[in-house]
């Protein structure tokens, strides 16, 4: 026989609050009315009798836990005097609604908020290093299986992307560190000119191309230019499952995608270091043709009298360096796509950002260690 479903408030604060009849779907207007006009008188201490329910389901739950609180709810069903079908329900009613409900935020803080960034930008590139040196461990080991087994060496592979990544490079490459060489005499002259010492354009020129620029313009050239080009390809290759399909086969990425392209790369960037150090003083030797009237053999005479050897040698002992780091950078990230054309932009533009960060950290370390050294 149905009930009409009641809810007696505490006519004190030490009264219970009664609750009773059929809490179902059928009575779910009228029940949503009392529960809001008592909901909001609630007291939080006010103790809730639930024993004389009578007819319950889903429905019903929903209001009473919307009325007690799911927390509350959950403490009263060891005592309340109910059958175990609708303490049962009511369980995994409270249960649920309760996991629902959204998480409370903390109140807001600038200063919780800007070092909170802080702190995920620390971990993030802490992440990144290790995951980086992981795969130069990976790449290393891999290079020393294949160097002492030369059957395996892909030859057609690795002309292939010399032809890419050494050859194609040559023109701007060149014309950069002319450019470059250029505007440094330029400047060099212009200031030098008011101590009557012009003549030293000539060692400003050949000192920063032979041991910095060179190196380190084409490095952040191949950072741009070919890291980029990496990351692109292997992506795509991840994107399409091309590289599932080559571990299916029983071949090694590692083997056939970055060995080639890092080999590649070591061999190129000291070629081309070796060009933008010609390249830069050639340019740097024009300006001081025609604005100092310093002839070219008169530039090539300076160069050796004040410029010593260990300066060009530094310049070409970094470019090897450089050579792997960006390689292993650019194909590290290829290898990081998840399968999207963003993604594959996302981790092309981080392999030219860490690449080119990189190449300068390193580049900064390893002056200031051999200034201090004396080299």
């Amino acid at each position: 026989m149905s009930q009409s479903p009641y809810i007696l408030p505490p006519a004190a604060k030490a009264d219970a609050l009664k609750l009773g009849g059929d809490w179902t779907l059928a009575h779910y207007g009228a029940l949503l009315a009392q529960v809001d006009a008592v909901r909001r008188d609630l007291a939080d201490d006010a103790e809730p009798d639930i024993s004389a329910l009578n007819a319950l389901d889903t429905a019903g739950a929903s209001l009473l836990v919307e009325l007690l609180g799911a927390e509350r709810l959950l403490q009263l069903l060891p005592t309340a005097q109910l059958s175990t079908e609708r303490r049962a329900l009511l369980h995994t009613v409270a249960t649920a609604m309760q996991q629902d409900q959204p998480p409370a935020h903390p109140a807001r803080s600038t200063y919780r908020e800007f070092f909170g960034h802080i702190g995920e930008v620390v971990e993030g590139v802490w992440h990144k290093a290790v995951g980086l040196l992981g795969f130069v461990g990976l790449t290393l080991s891999t290079m020393l299986l294949i160097l002492l087994n030369p059957r395996r060496w892909r030859l057609t592979s690795l002309a292939s992307h010399l032809e890419q990544i050494g050859l194609n490079a040559v023109p701007i490459v060149a014309l950069l560190t002319f450019l470059v060489g250029a505007v440094v005499a330029f400047l060099g002259a212009t200031i030098l000119r008011d101590f009557g010492a012009t003549i030293y354009t000539v060692d400003l020129v050949a000192f920063s191309f032979l041991r910095e620029f060179g190196v380190l313009l084409t490095a952040i050239l191949m950072a741009g230019r070919t890291a980029s080009a990496f990351t692109a390809q292997i992506g795509s290759m991840k994107a399409n499952e091309e590289i599932d399909a080559i571990r299916t086969l029983g071949l090694n990425p590692m083997e056939l995608l970055v060995l080639p392209r890092v080999f590649a790369m070591l061999i190129a960037l000291p070629l081309l270091t070796f060009i933008a150090m010609v390249c830069g003083m050639l340019g740097g030797a024009m300006v001081c043709m025609l604005t100092l009237d310093i002839s070219p053999t008169m530039f090539i005479n300076l160069v050796q009298q004040n410029i010593p050897i260990n300066n060009f040698l530094v310049g070409m002992l970094k470019a090897p360096i450089f050579a792997f780091l960006i390689a292993v950078i650019g194909c590290l990230e290829g290898f990081k796509v998840t399968g999207s054309a963003q993604s594959v932009g996302e981790r092309t533009t981080s392999s030219v950002v860490q690449s080119i960060f990189v190449v300068i950290v390193v580049d900064a370390v390893a002056a200031l260690f051999l200034m201090e050294m004396g080299w």
